[in-house]
């Protein structure tokens, strides 16, 4: 299969808009479409037709059972989705959507089993990137799209990862730069009697809490031990994220954190080793590639260069890396789920 790349500014010319009603027309007939999203890319297919779903998992080498995010590009498209739409899902919609939120709620039959994983409930939300929501427009159906990647890989932040990953799987590649956010959207699960959230992402707990008087976390967020979960949402059984080498997160004390990372760093060839460090630390820092993932005065900074950073890991071929946690922001919640799953919970406390 030959995959077309499709540039698209973010002012959208003309011209740009018969590329996305061609995207729109490879929906329909079954295929499938990357796209950006401010939080990452997604692979697009028709969230309505089982076997374009199908096609989604083949392309990824996901696992089936992991569910897909269905997007939306209006409200009326939530109510042909969903059944059972509790008032507290409105008022998180009114508040933030279009946004990097997804709500998990009951399913109608119109979405298929192979969309959800073989669950009876849909993950929906609206993406707040105008390319996104014109595609949507333009495929006139819901759009089925997990991140852009080989299943594991780090997730696709740019129309370049995506090539790199996706190339002769898919058929177009909507390419509108580089993302803004940097990591998967919120998920909270709306069907029990307390919203529960099942992914941490840029709206976090105090964010939901304007809406929700009390907000729960599951516990498999806390605990990567649990294999014996059937996944609500995409994120929650799988390693994900992961660089090739080997990845070790150090959490502790600022100036203890720097001492164990050089420690561990000098006992590997320098040659593949990296110590992935913030604008305030990296002069700290002089064995083995150090890279710069952003300041900590900037969250978004860090979030934005995640997965860039993960992937460029493999670029240079580091076998070890070593880096710093993040839990010190608002993004931090988000950030270390990404981390502990990219690292396989591997963190070292000091």
């Amino acid at each position: 299969m030959d995959t077309v790349i499709r540039k698209i500014s973010q002012d959208i010319t003309q011209q740009e808009y018969e590329y996305i009603k061609e995207a729109g027309e490879i929906i329909r007939a079954g295929g499938l479409v990357a796209f950006p999203t401010e939080t990452v890319y997604g692979l697009g297919g028709n969230a309505l037709d089982k076997n374009a779903s199908a096609r989604i998992y083949a392309a990824k080498g996901r696992p089936s059972d992991n569910p897909l995010i269905v997007h939306i590009s209006d409200m009326d498209m939530l109510d042909e989705l969903a059944k059972d739409i509790p008032e507290q899902a409105y008022a998180l919609a009114t508040l933030f959507w279009p946004g990097p939120l997804t709500i998990v709620l009951k399913k109608k039959d119109i979405i298929p089993d192979e969309t959800t994983g073989g669950l009876d409930t849909v993950a929906i939300r609206m993406p707040d990137n105008d390319i996104a929501l014109s595609f949507i427009k333009e495929a006139k159906v819901p759009i089925a799209a997990p991140s852009a990647n080989l299943s594991g890989r780090p997730s696709t932040t740019t129309a370049l990862h995506v090539w790199d990953d996706l190339s002769g799987r898919i058929d177009m590649i909507l390419d509108g730069g580089a993302v803004d956010i940097g990591v998967e959207s919120t998920i909270v699960d709306l069907t029990d009697e307390e919203p529960v959230i099942l992914r941490p992402g840029y709206v976090n707990e105090d964010m939901l809490k304007q809406v929700c008087d009390t907000v729960l976390r599951d516990q498999t967020l806390d605990d990567m031990t649990r294999t014996d979960i059937k996944p609500k949402a995409p994120g929650m059984k799988y390693r994900h994220y992961a660089p090739t080498g080997e990845l070790v997160i150090v959490s502790g004390d600022a100036h203890k954190t720097v001492e164990k990372i050089n420690e561990l760093a000098r006992q590997h060839d320098e040659s593949v080793t990296a110590v992935v460090t913030t604008e305030e630390n990296k002069d700290l820092y002089n064995y083995g590639k150090v890279i710069c993932i952003g300041t900590r005065k900037d969250p978004l900074s860090i979030s934005h260069s995640l997965y860039d950073v993960l992937r460029q890991m493999d670029d240079y071929g580091m076998k070890y890396i070593y880096m710093e946690a993040f839990y010190d922001n608002v993004l931090g919640d988000a950030i270390m789920n990404r981390l502990k799953k990219a690292s396989g919970g591997h963190i070292i406390y000091v």
